[in-house]
């Protein structure tokens, strides 16, 4: 239940960097906790809620799971449905629903239902990035690219993916028109013609959203897709079934033992005629805690060997999107090759590649354009994102053993460099995946949203200074009454590629 602020009572303030679904969800499930806290998200985009998955516009880039799962409070599971619903997306984009009743719409529909969930939250939104933190006080003060500065008691880090690394042997073209190093840039494929032959580096998500995206703009030129192991995502079952098997009675603790049961549990699966989704279903499920049961070297081999088999069949790709990928590939317009770029050469007009198989010899291939689609690249955020760098500099953050995001303990809160969890600090969303493991999902990240908001609501109100200013909570595009409202007594507010 909401907690009502009390006369003369300290405001907790709290900023959530970032406003993508993790910040985004945060933000909502603290609001339905709290009305009397002051919550500001800073995120550079237009609205709240949308971040890089789902800014899209491209009708053909479409949510991965079914429109039921992809809830914001888990208490409301028809709240998207009816959302849709009356913003007749459906009638709109009648291919977004099949024919045995199973949803799934475009993703900008869904960062719009976001969207318009945060825009009924009573949260401020800075629209700008944040670029600094200082700690050097009792509060944070977080420091702003456009100049302003909020104080909080709190700070959430919420941010988004970052961007993949262009591989060495692509490096000496970055910049120029024969690669396309973002595939999610505005008119990213703009100057591609129809005919041109690509090669597309990496073969999840984001090759078939591009393909998908070529395909829906009359592309008919060959494509080739490579990746280490060239596996693709894979799309989900015609019939689906509940979660099979139990992977915690008691959890294994390594991965051979892992696959082994995984291994022995889809063949009773496939004995009942069962596949193997509801068995992949049940592991995402507890994955954290399967997660949680491994050493830090049992971790290790889990990603090294076992991480690229789970991402495929864990992230499936939406039922339309697999059947463009099934015709081009009957076709012969898609090939999909274990394989990666060993050298590229500019000859004017085009680009010959040799491409170094996983098994075989060196093999020549003549392309137009290369376009990457390996993913973000989590390696590298402590380099590559400024805040992130300034923060480890400063030694309030590091990153996780694991390579794979920020290091934090058990309830989020961000270990610093002296492996001190601090408790004004926190991660919300896939960025603390190497503690809790499976967190990239839409239902993950809401779920751990929800817990983050939790430990913040629970926290004392802190007594302020006395010369200390409160927060300024002003939204950099509405006026200052709206941006300050407060949710209602009730705390409903309003009415999830890697």
């Amino acid at each position: 239940m909401t907690q009502g602020r009390q006369r003369g009572e300290a405001t907790t303030t709290v900023a959530i960097i970032g406003g993508g679904v993790s910040g985004a969800a945060t933000a909502l499930a603290l609001r339905r906790l709290r009305a009397d806290i002051d919550i500001t998200v800073i995120e550079p985009r237009e609205t709240v809620g949308r971040g890089l998955a789902y800014s899209t516009t491209d009708p053909s880039h479409r949510i991965n799971v079914p429109a039921p799962r992809m809830e914001i409070h888990p208490d409301d599971p028809t709240n998207f449905a009816q959302w849709l619903d009356r913003h007749g997306v459906v009638q709109a984009d009648p291919q977004a629903l099949l024919p045995d009743g199973r949803l799934f719409p475009s993703r900008h529909a869904f960062g719009g239902y976001l969207s318009d969930r945060f825009a009924h939250a009573a949260v401020a939104h800075w629209r700008t990035r944040a670029s600094a933190i200082d700690h050097s006080g009792g509060r944070c003060r977080v420091v702003c690219a456009d100049g302003r500065t909020l104080a909080a008691d709190v700070v959430v880090l919420a941010i988004c993916h970052p961007p993949p690394t262009v591989p060495a042997a692509l490096a000496p073209f970055a910049g120029t028109s024969w690669l396309v190093a973002d595939p999610w840039a505005p008119q990213a494929f703009d100057a591609i013609a129809n005919d041109e032959r690509l090669l597309i580096v990496g073969t999840g998500l984001t090759m078939a959203d591009i393909v998908a995206t070529l395909d829906r703009r009359g592309h008919r030129g060959p494509l080739v897709a490579i990746s280490r192991r060239g596996q693709r995502s894979q799309p989900h079952t015609a019939h689906p079934a509940d979660p099979f098997g139990d992977f915690l009675s008691p959890p294994p603790t390594g991965a051979l033992a892992l696959l082994r049961r995984v291994r022995a549990t889809l063949a009773q699966a496939n004995a009942t005629g069962l596949s193997w989704h509801p068995v992949l279903d049940q592991v995402r499920l507890q994955g954290q805690a399967i997660w949680q049961a491994l050493s830090e070297a049992e971790r290790q081999r889990l990603l090294r060997h076992l991480r690229p088999f789970w991402d495929t069949h864990r992230f499936r790709v939406a039922p339309q999107v697999h059947a463009v990928l099934e015709r081009r590939l009957d076709d012969g317009t898609l090939g999909i090759r274990a394989a990666t770029v060993q050298r590229v050469a500019d000859r004017g007009d085009r680009l010959d590649v040799v491409l170094r198989p996983r098994r075989g010899h060196a093999e020549p291939l003549t392309v137009d354009r290369i376009v990457l689609a390996t993913g973000p690249a989590h390696g590298g955020l402590f380099r590559d994102d400024a805040l992130l760098r300034q923060m480890r500099q400063q030694g309030l953050a590091r990153p996780d053993v694991y390579g794979l995001g920020v290091a934090v303990d058990g309830d989020s809160r961000v270990i610093d460099a002296h492996g001190v969890a601090q408790s004004h600090l926190l991660v919300a969303g896939p960025l603390a995946r190497g503690t809790f493991g499976e967190l990239m999902g839409v239902p993950d990240v809401v779920r751990h949203a929800r817990r983050v908001a939790e430990m913040i609501a629970h926290l004392p109100a802190l007594p302020r200074h006395k010369h200390e200013r409160p927060a300024d909570t002003r939204q950099a595009n509405a006026p200052a009454p709206v941006a300050r409202r407060r949710a209602s007594p009730a705390g409903k507010a309003g009415t999830e590629h890697p």
